[in-house]
């Protein structure tokens, strides 16, 4: 493990933030790459629910044990609504519901 000194070197010599050079995780990085690496043609071929589940297990193991349709439905309502309300595209009603959920969530988490 390097001391302070080597890691604020390497950091330097791989041009990373010491933060991420110390938190390093080798599954967060294959995901990060695929998602530098992706394009909307990519994207329809890529099973993200499998990518996260490797960091991620409840991910894959959800889908035996909740009711998707119940939720479904309440988030395909608010899907309409932003779509309806603000004009935004069907990608942009999706990104703006998992950016709001994610603030939730991180909001909730520091309280």
């Amino acid at each position: 493990m390097p001391d302070i000194y080597q890691s604020k070197a390497l950091a330097k010599i791989y041009g990373v933030p010491i933060d991420k050079l110390v938190d390093y995780d080798s599954e967060m990085v294959q995901i990060e790459e695929t998602i530098k690496n992706s394009d909307e043609e990519k994207d329809s071929k890529i099973n993200w629910t499998k990518a996260w589940g490797k960091k991620y297990p409840i991910l894959v193991k959800y889908q035996k044990e909740v009711d998707i349709p119940k939720y479904a439905t309440e988030i395909r309502k608010m899907f309409n609504q932003l779509q309806q309300e603000y004009k935004y595209t069907e990608l942009e009603s999706m990104l703006v519901l998992k950016d709001i959920l994610g603030h939730e969530y991180l909001d909730n988490r520091n309280k």
